[in-house]
């Protein structure tokens, strides 16, 4: 990797951790990143999601507040996503990297459509009767998020709110505190699997990982005060230039 090309991944981790803490699509910014940089699809999603996980960490401590309240909920479904995370990260792992390239560009356009719809989703949600249950039918819904993230994992946040939106009498700053949190169960289980039995560029996790860090914070204190639809922008089209680079 050139020092160009360092500071790139660098700048991306920043950029996703931020973006995670916000929204949950910043593998839609790092990902495409390692691909225009030559790196191999797989490496650079498990390279990817294990440096992602720091970023995790400062976002779910900037929220910490916004989680009081939610232990036993957040229990059970952390439950699903760790058995979901284990499920697609086998996946990941088990099926012919040609099934990578065509699974993936497919999941990032649905996740680019979940980025887009995202605010009429979140008006949607914040204007609706709730309901403050959910039973198995949220849990099977959170294990699915889970399988998502622990294959590929852009825009599971987007998911775990819409989810939660509709089974969950909590306002979105509370839900988006436990989609931070489930999100870094995802990807914490992921990374523990893929350490131990997938081929990781170490060099590109610590950049990632440290960029994460940072950005996480900046998005928990002051990423909701960057104007929404510059983000959703700059996500759109990083997100088709990854489906461009896996096409072409």
């Amino acid at each position: 990797m050139t020092a160009w090309g360092a500071v790139a991944v660098f700048a991306a981790g920043i950029g996703a951790g931020g973006i995670n803490a916000v929204v949950g699509s910043g593998s839609l910014i790092t990902f495409p990143t390692l691909l225009a940089l030559g790196y191999p699809p797989i490496v650079a999603n498990v390279s990817n999601n294990i440096g992602l996980v720091p970023g995790g960490v400062t976002g779910v401590l900037g929220y910490r507040a916004e989680l009081k309240g939610q232990r036993a909920r957040l229990i059970r479904l952390g439950a699903a996503s760790v058995l979901g995370s284990l499920v697609g990260a086998f996946l990941l792992l088990r099926l012919p990297a040609q099934a990578f390239q065509v699974i993936v560009p497919v999941l990032i356009a649905i996740a680019l459509v979940l980025v887009v719809i995202q605010p009429k989703m979140a008006g949607w949600i914040s204007g609706r009767p709730h309901r403050d249950h959910g039973g198995p039918w949220l849990w099977l819904g959170v294990f699915g998020g889970g399988m998502y993230g622990g294959y590929f994992g852009a825009a599971q946040g987007v998911v775990l709110i819409g989810l939660m939106g509709l089974f969950l009498d909590e306002e979105l700053q509370r839900l988006n505190a436990a989609k931070n949190l489930l999100a870094l169960l995802v990807n914490f289980t992921a990374a523990l699997l893929f350490i131990f039995i997938a081929d990781v560029d170490w060099l590109v996790v610590a950049l990632i990982a440290v960029g994460s860090a940072i950005g996480g914070y900046l998005g928990a204190r002051i990423g909701r005060r960057i104007p929404s639809p510059i983000l959703r922008g700059v996500i759109v089209v990083v997100g088709i230039v990854a489906i461009v680079k896996l096409l072409a």
